[in-house]
C-alpha cells in the first residue's frame, strides 16, 4: 500500500511525463520477467521514451490534472504506460516488435495527446509494423524512377543503334 506522499510523487511524475509527451501508449505486462521488462525500457529510453508502471486510479488522477479526458481504468488488466514525446509510429514499433517476441506482453492501445483520440490495440499493432518513414520514402521513390529509368535506358538504346 502506498502512503499518501508515495502516491502524490507518483501523480506528480505522471503529470511531468505526460507534459513531455506526444503519446501514451499502454500495455498489459503481467506474465513477462523483469529482465524482460529491462530490455523493453532499455529500448524506449534510448528513443527518449519511457515506460513507467503507475497505478491507473493514480494515472487517471494525473491525466486529469493534465486536462486529458482519458480513463486508463477502462483496461482489465495491469497496465504499463508509455510515456512517448515521438510520433506514433517510433514509438508503436518497439513495442510491437516486442510484444511479438513476448506472447504474455498484450498492447492494449495508445492514447494520441495532441489529438485526443484512443486507439485500439490493433491499430497500435499494425502502425508499428509498418516501415520507418525513411524505408517508406525510399520505396516511393524508388516506384516513381523506376519507369523513369527503363525510358531512359530504351532512349540510350536507340541512340545506340541510331549511331
Amino acid at each position: 500500500m502506498l502512503t499518501r506522499e508515495e502516491k502524490t510523487k507518483s501523480i506528480e511524475e505522471s503529470k511531468a511525463a505526460v507534459k513531455k509527451s506526444r503519446n501514451l501508449l499502454f500495455a498489459d505486462f503481467g506474465g513477462v520477467s523483469v529482465e524482460e521488462l529491462r530490455k523493453l525500457r532499455r529500448a524506449f529510453s534510448e528513443k527518449g521514451a519511457s515506460f513507467k508502471v503507475v497505478k491507473k486510479k493514480l494515472l487517471r488522477i494525473a491525466l486529469k490534472e493534465s486536462g486529458v479526458d482519458f480513463d486508463p481504468e477502462r483496461f482489465d488488466a495491469q497496465a504499463g504506460t508509455i510515456f512517448s514525446p515521438l510520433e506514433l509510429n517510433e514509438a508503436a514499433s518497439p513495442l510491437a516488435k516486442f510484444a511479438k517476441e513476448n506472447k504474455n506482453f498484450k498492447i492494449l492501445g495508445a492514447y494520441d495527446l495532441e489529438k485526443g483520440e484512443f486507439l485500439a490495440a490493433e491499430t497500435v499493432r499494425a502502425i508499428g509494423s509498418l516501415p520507418a518513414r525513411e524505408v517508406l520514402l525510399a520505396q516511393f521513390v524508388g516506384t516513381v524512377a523506376g519507369p523513369i529509368r527503363a525510358f531512359l535506358y530504351v532512349l540510350s538504346e536507340k541512340a545506340k543503334k541510331a549511331a
